[in-house]
C-alpha cells in the first residue's frame, strides 16, 4: 500500500505535465472589482461634488431680472385734449394689439374716433389698478366720453404705461419671474405632453420616454422628439455648455438625478418655466415663459390663446429655426405638432386642433421687448435716482420705476426737432443739433426730454447738458421783479427806450444797443417785452437790481451766476432742462415746482419703495400776482412780439406765452413757451459754437411750433383773480372810458390801476407817472453785484477785461461762448 505523501507527489508530477487551465473568470472579476472600487474612490466624492453644487446653486437659484422702466399711465377724463391719432400713439407704445373687438387685455378696436380699450391692469405707484374695458368717444379734439361695455358713463379710465427702458444688470436677459398660479394649466400640461410625457413619475432620466422618441424617430424619418427631461433641459441651461459629449451626457443625467432627489417637482417645473430659453434680440436673450410671451404675442402670459401657447411651446425646440417672424411656414408646421401631441394626451380634441390649425401666426411685428426706447430722458430718470440708489444698484434687481415721461409726446417732440432741423438746416452751414425739454404745467413732471437730432444717439445728452448763451429768455424775469412792486411798475408803465449806458467804474461803460439798432421813445413794459427791447430791460433790471435777479434764479432753478449787470442781456451759459425749471414757476403760476422724471419705485413684490410726485406747496399770493401778469406780456410776445408767428401758424387759439432769445452772431436759438397746460423749451444750435444764422424766432420757435401742431394741448387762460382791468390813455399812464380813441385795455393788480380821468385828453406827457426810470444811476456799479462803488473805485472783475461792448464776465462765458452784448431777434 503506498503512501499518502507518495500519492499526494504523484499527483503533483501529473499537474506539472498537465496543460494550463483556463481561469476566465479572474479576467471579469478582477477589472469588475478594480473599476467597482474606483468607483467607490473616485465616483462618489465626484457625484458629492455634483450635489453639492446642486445645493448652493439650484437651491438658491437667484435669477436677475431686469429693472424695468415705464411712462406714466395714460389718464383720461371727459374734455381733455386729445385726438385720435395722439391716442394711436399712446397704444402703440404700450403696445396695445389691434384685433377688431378690443376684449382680451392690451387689445382695443378703432372705428374712427370710437376706441374700445381692454386695459392690462397693472400695480401703479400707489394704487393697483385692474384690468378693465373702456369705450372711448373723440369729437373735435377733446375726450367727448368715457363708457363701459355696457353704456354706463365713466368719470375717469387709466390705461397700462408703455415699457420705455429695461435695467440690466451683468447678463443681458429678458425675464419675469412667474410662480405656479401664474402659468396657465394649458401650458404646463402641454409643455409635458410635448418635451416630458414622464416629468410626474420619473426621477431625472426617463428610460421610457427615450426609447418612445427613438421610435417616433425612426417611424417619421427624422428627429421628431427629444429624449431629454425637462430636468435634463434644465440643467442644461444652469449647468452646462452645449458641448456634444459624452462626459456632458453623463453628468447631465448625473445632475438631474441629484436635482429630483432633493426637490419637489413643482419646483423643478417652475426653474424651467423661468429659465427656458425662447429668443433673441441683439444682445439680449430671452428667458423664461412670461418674457416670450410679451417677446412674441405682446401680451401678458395669463391671456394666451390656445394656438399662441401652442406655438411657444414648440419654439421651445429652436427659438431661431422656427422663428415665426422669419420662417412663418416652419413655425405653423411647428405649431401643428404641438397641436397634435394636445389631442394625443387628451388636452383637446381633434376637431379643436384642426381648427386651431387654420388659424395665423398671432405674432406681433416687432418685438414687445424694450431696452431703451428714450435714452435723454432715461439717462435724466438716473441722474434723478443717484442720490437714493448706487449707480449699478437697481440694475438687474427686478424693481419697477414708474416715470412722468408722456409717449406722445415724446415722440411728437422727437419728430418736431428732426424734421424742423432737416429743413432750416443750411448746405454749407454747421450741422444743426438741438435739445428740448417739455413739461406738465400743472406738477412739474417731465413729459419728454430731447437730447438729439437722432433720438436715439447715446452719448451727449444736450437737453440736459449743453450749456449755451441763454440770451433774452431771462427778460421775464427782470419785468417779474419789477411787477412785484405794484406800486412802482405795471404792464402800462412807460419806460425810455433811448441809449442806455451803464457805469462800471475806471472809466468803463457798459452800452448794450437794440437788435435794430434804433431808439423807440417812452415804451409800455408789456410792449418792451414783447419786442425784446434791450434798453427797457436794462432799465428796469438796474433799477430792480441785478443781485435781486441773480437770487430770484437761485431760488427758482439753483442757477448760480454773478451779479454782473451783463446777465440782464442772458449773459450765462445754461441748459435746456435749467431754463425748463426756471420757466416752470411762470408755467405754473407763481408754484416753485421742482420737476421730476420719476413717481414712485417699487421692489422686486411689487411693493412701493419710494415716491417721488410730492405736491408742490400752493403759489404765495405775491408771486402769483407778479406772474400772472408777466405771463400776460408774454402772450403779448405771442401776439404781436418777435413770436407773433405763432398766429400765422395756426397756433393762435392755445393764446401761449413765451420768450424767444438769441445769443451773439446768431449761434443760438432759443424758445421757451406754455400753454394751459404743456411747457416746452428749445434750443438749437450746433457743438462746434458756430454761426447758425437762426434767430429764437426762426429757429428754436419753429420747433415749438412743429410740436404743438402735433401735441393737443389746453389753451393758456390767465386768472383774473388780484387783477382788475382798465383802459389806459394812449398819451399818458392814466385810465380813461374805453370809448376814447387809441385806448389799451391793461391788467394792473387790483387797487393799483392809474386813477381813472373824466375826460379823454389825460395829458400829453406818458412819462409823468415815471419818471424815475429814464436813466439808471450815473454812478460805476460793482459788476459782481450790481451795487454802487465809492467815487474812483476800480471793480476788480472789470481789471484786465477784453471783452467789447460789456461788462466782465470771465466765469459766465470762455472765449468759445462769449456773453452776448445785445440780444437779436428779426422783426416781427
Amino acid at each position: 500500500m503506498r503512501r499518502r505523501d507518495e500519492q499526494i507527489d504523484d499527483e503533483d508530477e501529473d499537474d506539472e505535465q498537465a496543460p494550463p487551465r483556463r481561469r476566465w473568470w479572474r479576467w471579469i472579476l478582477y477589472p469588475a472589482l478594480l473599476a467597482f472600487g474606483l468607483l467607490l474612490g473616485v465616483g462618489i466624492p465626484y457625484v458629492w461634488v455634483l450635489d453639492g453644487q446642486v445645493r448652493e446653486r439650484f437651491g438658491q437659484l437667484q435669477w436677475q431680472v431686469p429693472t424695468k422702466v415705464y411712462a406714466q399711465p395714460l389718464h383720461l377724463v371727459p374734455g381733455q385734449r386729445m385726438d385720435a391719432k395722439t391716442l394711436q400713439l399712446e397704444l402703440d407704445a404700450a403696445q396695445y394689439r389691434s384685433d377688431g373687438a378690443g376684449s382680451s387685455p392690451g387689445s382695443y378696436a378703432r372705428s374712427g374716433d370710437r376706441f374700445t380699450i381692454a386695459s392690462r391692469g397693472f400695480n401703479d405707484v400707489a394704487t393697483v389698478q385692474p384690468p378693465s374695458q373702456v369705450v372711448v368717444q373723440l369729437a373735435d379734439g377733446t375726450v367727448s366720453s368715457l363708457r363701459s361695455p355696457d353704456g354706463a358713463a365713466l368719470p375717469t379710465a387709466t390705461f397700462d404705461p408703455a415699457p420705455i427702458a429695461a435695467l440690466y444688470g451683468s447678463t443681458q436677459e429678458e425675464r419675469e419671474l412667474v410662480h405656479g398660479p401664474d402659468v396657465p394649466p394649458l401650458l404646463v400640461a402641454g409643455l409635458q405632453a410635448v418635451e416630458d410625457r414622464n416629468f410626474k413619475t420619473h426621477h431625472g432620466v426617463d428610460v421610457l420616454g427615450i426609447l418612445r422618441a427613438v421610435a417616433v424617430d425612426v417611424r417619421e424619418g427624422g428627429a421628431r422628439q427629444g429624449g431629454s427631461t425637462l430636468t435634463q433641459q434644465l440643467v442644461r441651461n444652469l449647468f452646462l455648455s452645449n458641448e456634444r459629449s459624452l462626459k456632458r451626457k453623463v453628468n447631465e443625467a448625473l445632475y438631474a438625478i441629484i436635482i429630483e432627489s432633493r426637490f419637489d417637482k413643482q419646483t423643478i417645473l417652475e426653474a424651467y418655466l423661468n429659465e427656458v430659453y425662447l429668443g433673441q434680440l441683439g444682445n439680449q436673450s430671452i428667458h423664461g415663459v412670461a418674457a416670450g410671451a410679451k417677446f412674441w404675442f405682446g401680451r401678458p402670459l395669463g391671456s394666451l390663446p390656445k394656438q399662441d401657447i401652442a406655438l411657444m411651446i414648440g419654439l421651445i425646440k429652436g427659438p431661431s429655426y422656427y422663428d415665426p417672424r422669419r420662417s412663418p411656414d416652419r413655425a405653423l408646421q411647428r405649431r401643428a405638432v404641438v397641436l397634435d401631441a394636445f389631442v394625443e394626451t387628451g388636452l383637446m380634441t381633434a376637431d379643436e386642433a384642426d381648427a386651431l390649425k387654420k388659424s395665423p401666426l398671432d405674432v406681433i411685428p416687432k418685438p414687445g421687448i424694450v431696452t431703451n426706447r428714450y435714452p435723454a430722458f432715461v439717462d435724466l430718470v438716473r441722474r434723478q435716482l443717484q442720490s437714493d440708489y448706487p449707480a449699478d444698484s437697481i440694475k438687474g434687481a427686478g424693481m419697477t420705476i414708474h416715470t412722468t415721461l408722456d409717449p406722445a409726446a415724446q415722440i411728437d417732440a422727437e419728430a418736431a426737432l428732426a424734421e424742423t432741423l432737416d429743413k432750416i438746416q443750411r448746405k454749407k452751414g454747421p450741422d444743426l443739433e438741438g435739445g428740448l425739454v417739455v413739461t406738465d404745467v400743472h406738477d412739474g413732471n417731465v413729459l419728454a426730454v430731447v437730447g438729439s437730432r437722432d433720438a436715439t444717439a447715446l452719448g451727449f445728452n444736450r437737453a440736459l447738458d449743453a450749456q449755451r448763451p441763454v440770451g433774452s429768455l431771462l427778460k421775464p424775469f427782470i419785468y417779474l421783479l419789477a411787477l412785484a412792486q405794484p406800486d412802482k411798475y405795471s404792464l402800462a408803465t412807460p419806460i425810455d427806450d433811448s441809449a442806455v449806458s451803464v457805469a462800471l467804474g475806471n472809466g468803463r461803460t457798459w452800452s448794450p444797443e437794440n437788435d435794430d439798432h434804433r431808439e423807440h421813445g417812452m415804451v409800455r413794459i408789456i410792449d418792451a417785452l414783447a419786442q425784446s427791447y434791450n434798453h427797457v430791460a436794462v432799465r428796469v433790471g438796474m433799477d430792480v437790481q441785478v443781485e435781486r435777479l441773480t437770487k430770484l434764479l437761485k431760488a427758482l432753478a439753483g442757477i448760480d451766476v454773478p451779479a454782473n449787470p451783463s446777465v440782464l442781456l442772458g449773459a450765462t451759459d445754461q441748459t435746456p432742462y435749467t431754463m425748463a425749471q426756471l420757466y416752470q414757476f411762470l408755467a405754473s403760476g407763481g408754484q416753485v415746482q421742482p420737476l421730476h422724471a420719476v413717481r414712485g419705485v417699487l421692489d422686486a413684490k411689487g411693493a412701493l419703495v419710494k415716491r417721488y410726485d410730492h405736491p408742490a406747496a400752493a403759489a404765495q399770493a405775491g408771486d402769483a400776482l407778479a406772474a400772472r401778469l408777466a405771463t400776460i406780456a408774454m402772450q403779448q410776445v405771442a401776439i404781436s412780439g418777435t413770436a407773433g408767428s405763432l398766429q400765422r401758424d395756426g397756433l393762435g387759439f392755445l393764446d401761449a406765452a413765451g420768450k424767444t432769445g438769441t445769443s451773439n452772431d446768431s449761434r443760438d436759438s432759443w424758445f421757451a413757451g406754455f400753454t394751459g397746460s404743456h411747457l416746452a423749451v428749445v434750443w438749437v444750435g450746433n457743438d462746434q459754437n458756430l454761426e447758425t444764422g437762426l434767430f429764437g424766432a426762426t429757429g428754436a420757435l419753429r420747433v415749438w411750433a412743429g410740436l404743438f401742431r402735433r401735441l393737443p394741448s389746453t389753451p393758456l387762460t390767465v386768472s383774473d383773480a388780484g387783477l382788475e382791468w382798465a383802459w389806459v390813455s394812449p398819451e399818458a399812464y392814466a385810465s380813461v372810458d374805453a370809448g376814447c380813441p387809441g385806448v389799451r385795455r391793461f391788467a394792473f393788480v387790483k387797487g393799483f390801476a392809474p386813477p381813472l380821468q373824466p375826460t379823454c385828453d389825460a395829458g400829453t406827457n406818458p412819462g409823468d407817472a415815471s419818471g424815475w426810470i429814464r436813466e439808471p444811476s450815473a454812478d460805476p456799479v460793482d459788476p459782481d453785484t450790481g451795487a454802487p462803488l465809492p467815487p474812483g473805485s476800480v471793480p476788480p472783475a472789470a481789471e484786465g477785461s477784453t471783452a467789447p461792448g460789456g461788462p466782465p464776465s470771465p466765469a459766465q462765458a470762455p472765449p468759445a461762448s462769449p456773453s452776448p452784448a445785445s440780444e437779436q431777434e428779426p422783426p416781427p
